[in-house]
């Protein structure tokens, strides 16, 4: 790799960006000066250059953390093809690829090194962190880590201890799109970062109009495919709560979608599939294929579980439709912020009734077990949960406005910006 003498020498080369976004700058100077860190950035916001180029401007490796095996793939196939020498570790490979990457990476010839957090509690991984030299250890979506988040993952906790265990402690970056203060906290507490330099960017995207329709159940299909067939030129995703309600929707629209585009005149045999569908429990070979379907505009709507979404390369989704309520605000705000990614204005619509909320109570109660919780624990996690809910039924029922809704939530002081007549400026229903 070359040897660069500035942060932005190295931005410029391998992303071809000549300055970096509000916040990035600060954060990559930071590291390199060997403080830890904690980045709080909305969705697009460019969370991964933050540690990719400090990985390429630091002595050693860097180890990034992250929850989502599916997406390895594609973050270290985008480095190498810019001349970043990136590699990950995961249950997809066999023994013999997981040694080959081992001993790359003690070699020196790899700057990143992708891992789930689980990898850090086998013994061979350890032995192989404590004899490579390790600069940066990088925690993406770092708001699992806390109990009062909307995605806890009992996995996060120990990397606390696989840091402890390390011969030299690294510096450690923490990364989230959605933290609330006290999330903030408890990413700080439990991952032991040291008088962190901590940025939070805002969390007002300006140019996403939102808005939240009380509608019931049996309209949903009809008012999305009106939606979708009305916007044929736009891409868009579609959230659904359960796998069952994915399948199905998708079906209904691809029937839907065609038969009022025909009923305008247009060649129904040359409109093609309209939806594709996605969520954990199809094969991986089917969801990849629906995902770089998406991605590469061969179709223009995914239907989608909460599985879809985190470090999704595509700037130009127009809409996010939720067809039911999710559980928490940073759910909503992770999956609607997907839209206007390339920071043109794009519309996120909530669709929802009073059985959403009935649904979100019943999924709640009766998904959560974990074997490293005590029982006591386990319900504290199930009354944070209650508490996220309730603050999302609030703000489908709110006549404040939206986005003032989202900042307040998140206790941003400035909160939403506004006109000079006193409205948001991405817009809102109220």
């Amino acid at each position: 790799m070359t040897e660069f003498t500035s942060a932005r020498d190295a931005l410029r080369t391998y992303f071809g960006y000549d300055a970096f976004r509000p916040g990035q700058e600060g954060i990559v100077n930071a590291i390199i000066q060997g403080h830890d860190a904690l980045g709080v950035m909305p969705t697009g916001a460019g969370k991964s250059i933050c540690y990719q180029i400090p990985a390429t401007l630091l002595p050693g490796m860097t180890i990034v953390i992250s929850p989502l095996i599916s997406l390895m793939r594609d973050q270290v196939d985008a480095l190498n093809d810019v001349g970043i020498p990136a590699a990950f570790i995961n249950t997809t490979q066999s023994p013999d690829e997981q040694d080959l990457m081992f001993a790359q990476a003690l070699s020196g010839r790899i700057r990143l090194l992708y891992v789930a957090p689980e990898r850090l509690e086998t013994e061979r991984f350890r032995t192989f962190a404590s004899r490579v030299p390790i600069s940066l250890v990088a925690v993406d979506e770092a708001h699992c880590v806390s109990q009062w988040g909307q995605d806890f993952r009992s996995s996060y906790l120990g990397i606390g201890d696989f840091l402890k265990a390390l011969p030299v402690r690294p510096t450690v970056a923490a990364f989230t799109a959605t933290a609330t203060e006290r999330v903030r906290r408890d990413i700080i507490g439990i991952l032991g970062l040291r008088d962190p330099s901590v940025t939070v960017t805002g969390f007002d995207r300006a140019n996403l109009y939102f808005d939240v329709i009380r509608m019931e159940r049996k309209r949903k299909v009809s008012w999305v495919a009106s939606y979708i067939a009305d916007h044929p030129d736009e891409s868009g995703i579609v959230y659904c709560a359960t796998r069952k309600e994915v399948e199905s929707l998708a079906e209904s629209l691809n029937i839907a979608v065609c038969e009022l585009r025909a009923a305008k005149g247009e060649d129904a045999t040359r409109l093609g599939m309209v939806a594709v569908a996605y969520h954990g429990g199809m094969p991986a070979e089917t969801r990849e294929r629906a995902q770089r379907d998406f991605v590469t505009d061969r179709v223009p709507v995914v239907v989608a579980t909460n599985a879809f979404g985190m470090g999704i390369d595509k700037s130009n989704v127009r809409y996010v439709i939720h067809h039911n309520m999710p559980e928490s605000i940073e759910a909503y705000y992770q999956e609607a912020g997907r839209a206007g990614r390339d920071g043109e204005p794009s519309r996120c619509t909530l669709l929802w009734n009073e059985s959403d909320i009935a649904t979100r109570r019943r999924l709640l109660d009766s998904d959560y077990e974990n074997e490293r919780l005590t029982a006591e624990e386990q319900e504290v996690v199930r009354a944070s949960k209650r508490r996220l809910l309730n603050a999302m039924i609030g703000y489908c029922r709110t006549t404040d406005c939206l986005h003032e809704y989202m900042t307040r939530y998140f206790g941003e002081a400035g909160g939403a910006a506004v006109r000079d007549d006193g409205t948001c400026v991405g817009g809102c229903a109220n």
